[in-house]
């Protein structure tokens, strides 16, 4: 088989070879790809004939099918093997969707002939032919003609005349006339066919199953006798001249024929460009007639007992095919492809033959899409950020679809007219229309829209150019907010005006006198009209109702239209005050009852209907009751369909809009489904803004419920997909009720009105159960849960699962499998990425799937899915990214604190903070954004575990748009607290509560009132008060059901803490042992246990205990001395009483018997606090002095001291103590010290003082330990300390005043602190201390050193130490002490060998990894150091001194170099040493140490800087001061190249940096360009850099350059430069990544582009480069620790820092010429000969331990040189 175009036929029979479309007349190949579409919102609609019809509607490539039985087997594998991949190409390359329209498919056989659906197929067909700017028409034709159809209606003047002919025939005509009944409602009166259900009611019987097969059987017989009787009349007719040849063939030819000449007979050459046919010929298909399974491909006839080919169907087959199509391709460009297959000689047409032919026609059918979509549809990336287009496009693709409905022509529409006209008198003000709901006010101000440009052109003249601006409130997101409305508004007059508007003001009164400058714009030539509809449905923000915005006085040439309802939020009344003449107000009412029933009359006759005078009683009737716009169509609705022999009464016809709107839902159910119906309707109202026709597929066919019944309504049909019949029925009913609406360019289906979303809403969406089903079955789709082929289960019911195993059974065996997937099913739901990317090598270019992005986070809250929202959804960097990049930072923004309100998640609150705090960077500039966040989110993910999503979705995706990815951070956390202000003052704040809820406090004044806060919203949640007590105290029980108050009454109160009501009141008295006369004491103190409450009163020595639950007291224990504090055991079953004397009794309480008594010997004070330490069983004392005293509680009647504590060291009082979570540790904060005590060993562990001056006001530890959090007297910072470096990491500010007051919460990580303004502040702990993650050494960072090898990084600061860092974490591993500052340090290549020089005159070599200080060397300062690359040798450079070349391995001289160099730099050959030397360059032997080869500058210049090329050893660069560039050969002493330099060039010459092949130079000069210098061709080119450039380093592969440059914009959120890196190939930015911290020393290693940055605070951040061109270097992200460590599901510990001191004696000291090695040194005296070959015993040690750890690779001295 093959497909071709030789006139319609070809003899090939190679099934896999589809040929290109060949001109009949020239015999030449032609290519017919020329069609463009003209605008970006031009339709697409291409219609498929016989089997398959296509259209595009606006950005929807849509295919319809019509086809015959024979085409099942196409149609199926079409559907599930080509669309899904056409629909993929649409999404990804244009944005469009894909669309399959099969209207037989899903229909009952004998259904095809359904007069109703052949209606559909040609109405879409027309509408696919109008519209169409694509692809247009695909007609599959094949050996088959198919029937003549079956009439459904026919006039009665021509029905008659066939009838008489066909008795004239001596034709039974029973059955038609039993068939066909007359319809006097139609114009003219016209026969129709009777429906099947009626008619056939005698065969059906529910309960024979076979009685479905019966009536099939019988509609077959009855269809074919019908058919015959019309054929052989007509034909009879024809014969005669008594019937037109034309109306003949409407009951002659089949519906293929009628297609094909619909849609390629009278239409253009252009149009047929976009059209293709495929013809199927089956060679000698009249020799397999007899075989039963031919019926299928050709039009098989019975006569005479033989099966014979019906001649009189080949004959129109054979026209249409080779006449017809033929005629078409002659005459223009038309595609057609014939193919012709051989049948097998004994089965005929056989399966394999079939899909053989159905395969390649699969492949052809999907090149030929894509050749002609090409073609025809342009991408159009720009309208993707337009927000105004959008806009635009929704409110105008409203007024157009509006417009249509509208029926009245009502004198509201001349006023408007003659209003919207100019006048030159008389002020102008705007035009109010006003009425109830469902009179018209919608229809009419789209008509007035629609119109007004006309109006204004016939009254101006043509050469104007009005402008009309409409918005529907409330129709879009944007347009329900005063600010949007007015901001958009203004844009559209800027853009139609041509103004320009440089920024749009952010202040709603500053946007609102815009608004008025703009509308003066306008002109006589070019008027203005703006119509505003709905104005209720604006919001009250920015006092939108109240008007203030609306001009009241117009300029002359601007009209201004509004509509309101009467009585909604007080619009129209407030118009009125505005507002005087009450011209200026038209009211539309409910219509009088004879115009209704004109209007009707008129829209019956327009389809060419009527009612009879006996019909016209009831409709009458139904007018007296109701006469809105609404009803009269609805009602139209119902009458059209009425037929004048059915009986009609009162009740036919609804009397209210709402029951008409009910009837009509519910007259759609009997056509489509109750479950469809309402599952449809449903989803279209829950959605946010609607649903396009595809997606409403997509989501019904994953809609089990709807499958199922759609399955037992078709059950010879897979439960793949929704029969489209359904969805167009569901269009046709309620047509002009659901309308459709342009959306970010897609069409979507949404109601016409309010009203029919409330009643849809009331009907379909009233079960909760159903409503969480249908939301998640949307959350599903748009996530994208079943993309992919992954098959969902169909069938949920327990009667069908009954069979099968359990889903989640993991041993399943191979039959159980095989009826799981018997079970499952692949619904085809598209793929749902953030966006569409065409070319994934441009990222940057892509097309937003706009409605994931509406409709996702919607369904997501409603569901309740929370883990999807925050891991799909918020935690999603394509999602975040790709609303940044679209101009959407705010609804990100907003999306994220929704996200929040549902979760309660605080990684989402941090979240948006982060994202507040980097606004600026990122809208500026989104491609940054994954470097910023995750600069941002990595010391934090540690205590928020949940961005670690965020973090590996930016590894994966960031470096598309950013090359530089952070490793390790060491940003410092920006932070701030919710904030709620209590009172005027602290001193009004009696008492703070923490709860469960940590953003709930409770708060107690001292005026009695209890307030119940919402910190976040600041919103009062309930308030009780003790008024007129004042409130001394306010505790909470354990699990919060109990709120106790002490007031100055002595009284305790009892509440109700969920219903703020109290309970009980109870008050406090001293017992008789007291001995305190008259009750003139306040209550001391109380505490709470699990039921009980226990109180005491000053100077007391009992304790009442009170029952909680009854509120009566039950006893009171007596004490040996004055009470001053109460603790209970956990359990609530002691109570442990702290006395003076450093007392302590122990009680029951259940029993109030007293158990024991114990006292300190540390007898000078009392107890102030009792810590129970439950799992030791311990009870701990602490006194006023801070002295400590622990007692076992094992025999609780006889506790034993284990352990005191004298503490009484420093003068100052206890203020707080707290135990930690754990019980390892007990904080004691005094006003001068804070001390941690292990309760393991009962020591002070650390120790913290206050500076001079300075009290401690309390302190808390982190939830860890790890860290301790503290406030000072007289100071509004909180100060973070690290335990085990005892450093100070962070200083948070409080901006409401001096902190007075820390209370940490037991409940949530949470402190609370209260300032001197009486504001709380509540505080994340876990945040608050991941700021001690970020390791520092104290002091700005002077120089970083790396290791060839490894992943180590050494820092020099200024200070004695030289600190060892892991470069992935961050972390600080070890430090090494030296006597003095730290000047220089090298390390061999594997890094186990560093060494080093202070000031004192001393170099030290360590061992990296046990810290050993192996010798140390004094005598000469140095002032650089250098090891030779085979790690042998050092050279100390001095600067006074002879500087010295010395063996590593042993520490003895090998030679002394007697001239000072700078700049120096070894050789790769190990060679020689070069620097430079005042106007001189040096290479001076490593061996002699004399001057082997120099340089000399003429004429008194001076060298500047000098370089090594990496790749070329004996090249050297170096700059003089004449400006001048030269290339000198080491080998030869002679300059290879010399490059001039631009005069005063190097003036302020920064840095310089050579390629590793020595081609270009990158020089800075302190400014804000980067030099490239081409040494070969001696060119400059200058790189613009965002500000003045700081450092650049060039990578060692010489391909990136590397620079920070310090910014110029001071509003960049706090970040003090920018870190970026240049790809020198093409001179582009591939990353920028703020630096938050003053850099002070840059470098990169050796072997990645890794980043290493020193900032001023004693921190380093490490970074790598992933450029897209080495996409490979991925891998560096996920192997580095940094991503390790938030990977793995425990907590990471920190590696303990490790400190190593030098050595207090030298080993070795330097003379001038000699060097004198101490008598307990490793190293011995002897000669360097002997040295060199064989090392003493005595030097053995320190020998072999350098050599074991440098890198020996077996070259000698003598031998490098």
């Amino acid at each position: 088989m093959a497909f071709c175009q030789h006139c319609l036929h070809c003899g090939s029979t190679d099934a896999s070879v589809f040929d290109e479309s060949v001109d009949c007349n020239s015999n030449q190949l032609t290519s017919v790809y020329d069609s463009v579409v003209p605008a970006a919102l031009q339709e697409f609609r291409v219609f498929l004939c016989v089997d398959v019809h296509m259209k595009e509607n606006q950005n929807n490539v849509c295919i319809v099918f019509t086809a015959t039985e024979h085409t099942i087997a196409e149609r199926s594998a079409l559907r599930e093997h080509v669309y899904p991949k056409l629909r993929e190409f649409c999404r990804e390359n244009y944005g469009l969707e894909f669309q399959v329209i099969d209207l037989y498919w899903g229909v009952e056989a004998d259904e095809w002939d359904s007069p109703e659906l052949q209606k559909t197929r040609m109405k879409l067909l027309e509408d696919c032919l109008k519209s169409s700017a694509g692809p247009c028409f695909v007609g599959l034709l094949g050996e088959k003609y198919g029937n003549i159809r079956i009439p459904g209606e026919v006039e009665s003047a021509e029905f008659e005349m066939i009838l008489d002919a066909a008795v004239e025939a001596k034709l039974e005509t029973r059955i038609i006339e039993e068939w066909y009944c007359r319809d006097e409602n139609a114009v003219p009166p016209a026969y129709y066919l009777r429906p099947k259900s009626e008619m056939l009611k005698s065969f059906q019987n529910t309960m024979e199953p076979s009685s479905n097969s019966m009536n099939e059987n019988k509609w077959q017989d009855i269809s074919e006798e019908i058919k015959k009787i019309f054929k052989t009349a007509v034909k009879l007719l024809h014969e005669k001249g008594k019937m037109k040849h034309s109306q003949a063939k409407r009951y002659l030819s089949s519906a293929i024929e009628d297609e094909l000449d619909f849609a390629l007979g009278k239409q253009t050459p252009a149009f047929l460009k976009k059209c293709v046919c495929y013809i199927r010929k089956i060679a000698n298909i009249e020799r397999f007639v007899k075989i039963p399974e031919m019926g299928k491909y050709m039009d098989v006839v019975h006569t005479a007992g033989k099966f014979l080919r019906d001649p009189e169907a080949h004959e129109k087959l054979i026209k249409l095919r080779d006449e017809f199509i033929p005629t078409i391709v002659a005459s223009s460009n038309l595609r057609v492809y014939t193919s012709v297959t051989h049948c097998d000689m004994k089965l005929g047409y056989s399966q394999e033959v079939e899909n053989h032919y159905i395969e390649g026609l699969g492949k052809q059918f999907y090149e030929d899409m894509i050749d002609i979509i090409q073609a025809t549809v342009q991408q159009n990336f720009d309208t993707e950020t337009d927000l105004l287009y959008d806009e635009v496009l929704q409110h105008s693709s409203l007024c157009k679809t509006y417009s249509t409905f509208y029926e009245y022509r009502c004198e509201a529409l001349n006023i408007v007219h003659k209003y919207v006209l100019p006048s030159k008198i008389g002020h102008i003000n705007p035009l109010i229309i006003y009425g109830g709901p469902c009179t018209g006010k919608t229809l009419l101000l789209a008509e007035v829209a629609k119109k007004a440009y006309s109006w204004l052109q016939e009254e101006m003249g043509p050469d104007s150019d009005p402008v009309v601006i409409i918005r529907f409130l409330g129709s879009t997101e944007t347009s329900i907010d005063l600010k949007n409305i007015l901001q958009s508004i203004c844009e559209q007059l800027a853009v139609n005006y041509r103004c320009l508007v440089q920024s749009y003001p952010k202040k709603i009164h500053d946007l609102r006198d815009l608004f008025i400058n703009l509308l003066n714009e306008s002109s006589f030539h070019r008027p203005l009209v703006i119509i505003f509809d709905a104005l209720e449905q604006l919001t009250d923000s920015d006092d939108a109702r109240k008007l203030w915005w609306l001009p009241i006085h117009l300029p002359r040439s601007v009209r201004i239209i509004l509509s309101t309802l009467p009585n909604k939020h007080g619009i129209l009344q407030k118009l009125r005050c505005l507002i005087h003449e009450e011209d200026n107000y038209i009211e539309l009412t409910a219509r009088d009852r004879k115009m209704c029933s004109q209007v009707l009359k008129h829209q019956l006759l327009r389809v060419k209907r009527k009612v009879t005078s006996g019909q016209q009683i009831y409709v009458n009737e139904a007018f007296s009751k109701c006469t809105l716009p609404m009803f009269v169509n609805l009602t139209f609705r119902e009458v059209k369909n009425w037929r004048s022999h059915k009986d009609v009464d009162a009740s036919s016809l609804c009397i209210t809009v709402h029951e008409s709107i009910e009837q009509l839902f519910w007259s759609l159910e009997s056509k489509c489904g109750s479950r469809l119906l309402s599952r449809a309707l449903g989803y279209i109202t829950m959605s946010k803004s609607g649903l396009s026709e595809m997606e409403l597929e997509d989501i019904l066919a994953l809609d089990n419920s709807v499958m199922y019944e759609v399955s037992e309504s078709i059950r010879d049909c897979n439960p793949l997909r929704i029969p489209y019949v359904y969805i167009a029925r569901l269009k046709e009913g309620l047509q002009g009720y659901l309308i459709e609406r342009q959306v970010k360019n897609v069409t979507l289906l949404l109601w016409a009105n309010r009203h029919l979303h409330l009643i849809a809403q009331k009907l379909y969406l009233n079960n909760e159960e159903d409503l969480q089903e249908m939301h998640t079955i949307m959350a599903e789709y748009f996530l994208g849960v079943w993309s992919g082929g992954r098959r969902k289960p169909f069938y949920s019911n327990d009667q069908y699962l009954n069979s099968c195993p359990d889903r989640d059974n993991r041993g399943l065996n191979e039959e159980e499998k095989h009826c799981m997937d018997q079970i499952a099913f692949d619904r085809q739901a598209p793929d749902q990425p953030w966006v569409f990317q065409c070319n994934p090598l441009e990222p940057d270019i892509f097309f937003i799937n706009h409605r994931k992005m509406t409709e996702l986070i919607h369904h997501l809250t409603r569901c309740g899915r929370t883990d999807d929202l925050l891991y799909g959804v918020i935690m999603n960097f394509s999602w975040l990214y790709t609303m940044i990049r679209i101009g959407q930072f705010d609804k990100a923004l907003s999306d994220i604190e929704l996200a929040y309100t549902y979760s309660q998640e605080k990684e989402l609150k941090f979240l948006a903070s982060t994202l507040r705090s980097i606004k600026f960077k990122v809208v500026k500039y989104p491609g940054s954004l994954s470097a910023e966040l995750q600069q941002r989110l990595l010391p934090v993910v540690s205590s928020l575990p949940k961005l670690r999503h965020l973090l590996l979705e930016c590894d994966k995706d960031g470096p598309k748009y950013c090359s530089i990815v952070p490793l390790h951070s060491s940003m410092d956390v920006t932070y701030s607290p919710e904030r709620l202000p209590l009172s005027s003052s602290y001193m009004h704040v009696t008492e703070i509560l923490p709860t469960f809820n940590p953003s709930t406090i409770i708060a107690a004044l001292e005026n009695g009132s209890i307030s119940t806060w919402d910190v976040e919203t600041r919103q009062l949640l309930r308030q009780i008060t003790t008024s007129p007590s004042v409130i001394i105290g306010m505790k909470l029980t354990s699990d919060e059901r109990y709120l106790v108050v002490a007031t100055t009454n002595n009284t305790l109160l009892i509440y109700d803490n969920i219903n703020s009501c109290l309970l009980s009141e109870m008050e406090i008295k001293g017992s008789k042992h007291c001995g305190l006369g008259g009750g003139s004491s306040f209550i001391n103190g109380f505490t709470l246990s699990v039921n009980h409450a226990l109180a005491w009163l000053e100077a007391s020595k009992d304790v009442t205990v009170i029952d909680l639950l009854y509120g009566w007291p039950l006893y009171h224990f007596h004490c040996w001395y004055e009470v001053t504090c109460v603790q209970c055991s956990p359990d609530g079953v002691y109570a442990f009483c702290g006395q003076y004397l450093n007392t302590t009794t122990i009680f029951h309480l259940g029993s109030g018997e007293k158990l024991a008594t114990v006292t300190s010997e540390f007898s000078g004070g009392f107890v102030k606090f009792l810590l129970i330490l439950d799992k030791a069983q311990e009870m701990v004392m602490v006194d006023s002095e801070g002295s400590l005293s622990v007692w076992s509680t094992e025999e609780i009647t006889n506790p034993q001291l284990t352990d005191d504590f004298d503490c009484r060291r420093d003068d100052s009082e206890v203020v707080s103590i707290e135990l930690s979570e754990d019980q390892s540790a007990i904080l004691i904060c005094k006003a001068l010290s804070i001390e941690l005590l292990d309760t393991h060993v009962w020591k002070v562990a650390e120790k913290f003082r206050a500076k001079h001056n300075e009290h401690f006001i309390s302190a808390v530890l982190s939830k860890n330990g790890n860290c301790i959090i503290a406030s000072m007297e007289n100071t509004s910072a909180i100060f973070v300390w690290r335990r085990d470096t005892g450093q100070c990491m962070a200083s948070l500010q409080e901006i409401s005043g001096t902190i007075v007051r820390l209370i940490k919460s037991n409940h949530h990580n949470m402190l609370l602190s209260l300032s001197t303004s009486g504001v709380l502040s509540i505080w994340d702990i876990d945040i608050i201390t991941a700021m001690s993650n970020i390791d520092k050494s104290g002091k700005p960072i002077q120089r970083l050193v790396l290791p060839a090898r490894g992943e180590l990084i050494y820092t020099l600061d200024g200070s004695d130490s030289v600190h060892k860092w892991n470069f992935s974490t961050g972390y600080i591993e070890a430090i090494f002490k030296h006597e003095g500052t730290v000047e220089n340090c090298v390390l061999t290549t594997s890094g186990e060998i560093m060494v080093t020089s202070d000031d004192k005159c001393s170099q030290y070599v360590w061992h990296t990894v046990s810290g050993e200080n192996i010798f140390r060397i004094n005598g000469q300062k140095i002032s650089e150091l250098m090891i030779t690359h085979n790690d042998q040798f050092v050279v100390s450079l001095c600067e006074q001194n002879a500087s010295r070349v010395w063996r590593l391995a042993t520490g003895h001289r090998v030679c002394n170099i007697l001239v000072a160099l700078q700049n120096a730099f070894i050789t790769t050959a190990n060679t020689f040493v070069v620097g430079m030397a005042k106007n001189k360059v040096l290479a001076v032997s490593l061996w002699t140490g004399s001057i082997t080869k120099k340089f000399c500058c003429d004429d008194g210049a001076s060298i500047v800087d000098v370089k090594l090329i990496p790749d070329c050893p004996d090249i050297i660069v170096f700059i003089t001061s004449t400006e001048t560039v030269n290339i000198w050969s080491l080998t030869e002493e002679v300059i290879c190249r010399r490059v001039q330099l631009p005069t005063n060039f190097l003036k302020n010459l920064e840095d310089f940096e050579m390629s590793p092949n020595g081609k270009l130079g990158i020089i800075t000069r302190g400014d804000e360009n980067i030099n490239v210098l081409d040494l070969h061709s001696g060119k400059l080119r200058v790189v613009h850099a965002p500000g003045v450039i700081w450092r650049q380093r060039l990578s060692r592969d010489g391909r990136y350059l590397v620079y920070i440059c310090f910014l110029n914009e001071d509003d960049d959120n706090g970040a003090i430069s920018s870190l970026i890196v240049m790809r020198l190939a093409d001179g582009k930015n591939i990353g920028a990544c703020s630096l938050y911290k003053t850099p002070t020393f840059l470098t990169l290693s050796q072997r990645h582009l890794n980043i290493i940055i020193g900032f001023d605070d004693g921190s380093i951040g490490t970074y790598t480069v992933v450029d897209r061109v080495d996409a490979a270097l991925k891998i560096k992200i996920a192997t580095s620790n940094s991503r390790q460590i938030f990977n793995n599901t425990t907590q990471v510990i920190r590696p303990k820092c490790h400190n190593y001191s030098f050595k207090v004696t030298a080993d070795c000291i330097w003379r001038e010429s000699t060097e004198v090695f101490a008598r307990d040194s490793p190293i011995t005296v002897i000669e360097p000969e002997v040295s060199e070959a064989t090392p003493t015993k005595k030097h053995n040690y320190c020998y072999e331990k350098v050599c074991s750890a440098i890198d020996c690779r077996g070259h000698s001295f003598a031998a490098d040189n």
